[in-house]
């Protein structure tokens, strides 16, 4: 299957992506809730079952230790995040808890997590789950998955065992991330191709991603970033919610220095026929060094290479001429392509 092949899965069928980069971790106890909300950037309070949202874990200085997606099942708090940090981030958490009622578990191993992007990604999933089985919760709103937004969850049987499906737009197309025991992925992953996803790799899904302008951690954020410097404040910051590590920092930087950070994540679109840039290459504009970039690819909608990378906040300007390795570019409005977070099959 080629690159073009799978891209055109990814925003016109099903296609199965690689997850296994994802780590899990299962918090349960009457006070969870109440303990991730004075950890995390977002309203964790406010989650009930079946709902998620995004958020960042933070230093006290406001520099990301990770970001992650939460989901309120009913009985426990599942968090999904990058799986290099997954058990330093539960050590962590171990070591605040005191005289809460909290457990914090990583079933990162136990448990396999299965991407399905792409419009038919409902259906493809449906075929699966509902082949001869009954949702755990048959409710009017939960019998459908195409009925989920994003962040939402839902818990089926499977099999015998529990398979919980998360609605998604990670990679810059909707889709959804099947959670279930890692004893039957290979049963669920087959069964997916029979109901006529196609794996979609790497490439195909990296391409989607930037093209949607989505950051990854460990690509596009690390240790040292602001949330605010990605652009991902709008998802993952609640300015409603009460004290949370890394909260003055950040209300500082959004009232007394209105948004302003030193520099800002911005997209960057080449004239062709440049070639793909290389993660770390340069931004220069006039001769000035005002930037790197972080991702690139070539992008299929676009027909041309386009980028993320940070650059000082005096160049973030759409349309902002810029030079980087000889290739003449721009500045863009993220996303590249406006249709890269499709709909999930109606």
């Amino acid at each position: 299957m080629s690159l073009l092949d799978e891209y055109h899965a990814l925003h016109r069928g099903a296609g199965i992506v690689d997850r296994s980069s994802r780590g899990r971790l299962l918090l349960t106890g009457a006070d969870r809730r109440a303990y991730l909300q004075g950890l995390l950037s977002n309203d964790i309070a406010a989650l009930v079952p079946g709902s998620g949202c995004y958020a960042t874990y933070l230093t006290a200085q406001g520099r990301m230790i990770a970001d992650m997606r939460v989901f309120e099942m009913g009985d426990a708090l599942l968090v999904d995040l990058d799986g290099t940090i997954t058990q330093a981030v539960a050590d962590r958490w171990d070591q605040f808890i005191f005289s809460e009622d909290v457990q914090v578990e990583n079933v990162s191993a136990s448990t396999a997590e299965i991407g399905v992007y792409g419009p038919g990604a409902a259906e493809v999933i449906e075929a699966v789950l509902y082949s001869g089985r009954t949702p755990r919760e048959p409710s009017p709103d939960r019998s459908r998955l195409a009925s989920l937004p994003v962040y939402g969850i839902g818990r089926w049987d499977f099999r015998g065992v529990p398979v919980f499906v998360l609605s998604s737009d990670d990679i810059g197309v909707r889709g959804f991330d099947i959670v279930l025991p890692v004893t039957h992925t290979g049963a669920v992953v087959s069964l997916l191709r029979v109901a006529g996803a196609i794996e979609a790799g790497g490439d195909a899904a990296e391409v989607c991603r930037v093209e949607g302008g989505r950051p990854l951690f460990h690509a596009d954020m690390d240790e040292g970033t602001i949330p605010l410097e990605a652009g991902i404040e709008d998802r993952a910051i609640s300015l409603t919610k009460g004290c949370y590590v890394g909260q003055e920092i950040i209300i500082r930087v959004l009232h007394r220095g209105h948004g302003r950070v030193a520099r800002k994540l911005v997209g960057i679109t080449f004239d062709p026929p440049a070639t793909v840039p290389a993660r770390g290459e340069r931004i220069l504009t006039g001769g000035r060094d005002v930037g790197s970039i972080t991702s690139a690819v070539q992008s299929v909608a676009l027909a041309r290479p386009v980028a993320l990378g940070y650059v000082h906040r005096d160049f973030a300007q759409p349309g902002t001429a810029v030079d980087v390795g000889g290739r003449d570019a721009r500045v863009a409005v993220l996303p590249f392509v406006q249709h890269a977070v499709s709909t999930t099959a109606q």
